[in-house]
């Protein structure tokens, strides 16, 4: 199935979640802290927010709870 991950089309596999969509995608700054460090998942199971992503128009989601379906779009603060 195809995603789009910061405007480019990527090809994923069913049950695979977004997180690991953006990491395999090539990208480990999800997001950026108040003094503007980069950012990216730390825990993958929902704890640490780190992986927080925009997710089909809602900000903040965390990504590494969230899985690909068909169309989706993401974009992260790289």
């Amino acid at each position: 199935m195809n995603i789009k991950i910061n405007g480019e089309t990527c090809n994923v596999v069913e049950g695979t979640s977004v997180a690991a969509a953006i990491l395999n995608h090539g990208t480990s700054k999800f997001r950026r802290s108040v003094d503007s460090e980069p950012r990216g998942p730390v825990c993958g199971m929902g704890i640490c927010y780190e992986c927080r992503a925009t997710i089909d128009c809602v900000t903040h989601q965390r990504s590494c709870m969230v899985l690909c379906q068909a169309g989706m779009e993401v974009e992260t603060d790289d």
